[in-house]
């Protein structure tokens, strides 16, 4: 395969062979990075060990492919960091990250368009893709999601805000006061 038969995805960077096919429709990506991506999705349904990297894997791509100024991007670009930084900084259980992602949704109509880091990161999809074994994959999922959040460095305290204020949203169940129920967000994880 030449150069010229290899087209850099707009979000991402990597290169995919150049061709035709669909994409994501508000997220920025060539046709064969949505595939390739498709790809890892449907290798982490299949196998149970993949499962703990599954979420990172979509935050990773969700947040290197932004895609144009609109309501649907900048809510998924906010919710996407929020959960790479409770995963990341706070250690949040994926389950537990998830839940906190889900409140995030009750004030992301306050999210703002962050302009995308001039790197996406260092690790792409492409890298998990060309992945081989169940722990490779595993391991490069982590280290794209690490990339994927550094890269948004200059917003890290503006996706900390935000997952402060959805925390301060936690509903409390029942018998819970606000204060327990915000608690279970960003708190140490079980």
């Amino acid at each position: 395969m030449t150069n010229h038969e290899l087209e850099s995805c707009p979000g991402c960077g990597a290169a995919f062979p150049r061709g035709d096919g669909p994409v994501h429709r508000y997220m920025a990506s060539s046709p064969a990075c949505w595939a390739a991506f498709g790809e890892v999705l449907a290798r982490e349904y299949s196998e149970p060990l993949l499962q703990p990297t599954h979420r990172l894997s979509v935050d990773a791509y969700a947040v290197q492919h932004p895609g144009v100024p609109s309501r649907q991007s900048i809510q998924s670009v906010g919710v996407h960091l929020i959960r790479l930084c409770l995963f990341l900084e706070h250690g949040l259980t994926p389950q537990r990250a998830n839940e906190a992602m889900l409140r995030a949704g009750a004030i992301k109509r306050t999210f703002e368009w962050l302009d995308p880091p001039a790197s996406p990161g260092e690790i792409t999809v492409r890298d998990v893709w060309q992945t081989r074994t169940l722990a490779a994959h595993a391991d490069m999922v982590r280290r794209w999601a690490q990339s994927a959040w550094a890269a948004w460095s200059i917003h890290h305290q503006t996706v900390r805000a935000w997952a402060m204020r959805a925390d301060a949203h936690a509903a409390p169940q029942p018998g819970e006061d606000r204060t327990a129920a915000a608690g279970r967000g960003l708190g140490p994880t079980a």
